[in-house]
């Protein structure tokens, strides 16, 4: 499995592996908050435009799976974690995951939905730390631009750079 960056001709690829794992999220999140597509194309254009970079696990030709990091100042948010359902659980996430925390020397943060309990769980065997909710509720509205709805039902996962920032 080779990690590589974002290329223009990757969009339709992003698109498919992003909304191909979103399917897990369908019963899971508050209904309200669901779309079909889960990521409609204008909205993966805008979060390229918003400076979301994009790192790919490829195997061959197929993108297995997505990671975007987005620099926010102080910190550098995770976007967009997705891998293809038939390649999860198969050290394809992980390796996505120790790339990006190579790119950055500051603190990493990821807010999942907070029902998605797989997704907090990778997080957390992979060094993250839930936040209080305090810090949850500030930094949701600090440093993302999510509606208020999806602020309540997130969580936000912070790595040791953060803590050891916060301590």
């Amino acid at each position: 499995m080779i990690i590589r960056s974002y290329a223009a001709g990757d969009f339709d690829a992003v698109f498919a592996v992003i909304n191909d794992a979103a399917v897990a999220y369908k019963d899971v999140i508050p209904p309200d908050r669901w779309h079909d597509p889960y990521m409609p194309r204008e909205a993966l254009e805008g979060e390229i435009a918003e400076h979301v970079e994009f790192w790919l696990a490829a195997e061959n030709k197929l993108i297995a799976g997505v990671m975007g990091i987005q620099d926010r100042g102080e910190v550098e948010l995770i976007r967009h974690a997705s891998v293809l359902t038939e390649r999860q659980h198969q050290g394809v996430g992980s390796a996505l995951l120790a790339h990006v925390l190579t790119l950055s020397q500051k603190p990493m943060l990821i807010g999942p939905w907070a029902e998605a309990k797989w997704a907090v769980e990778f997080y957390q065997r992979n060094g993250f730390t839930l936040v209080s909710y305090e810090d949850k509720e500030r930094l949701l509205r600090q440093y993302w631009n999510i509606p208020e709805r999806q602020i309540e039902t997130s969580v936000v996962l912070a790595d040791r750079r953060w803590i050891k920032c916060e301590g």
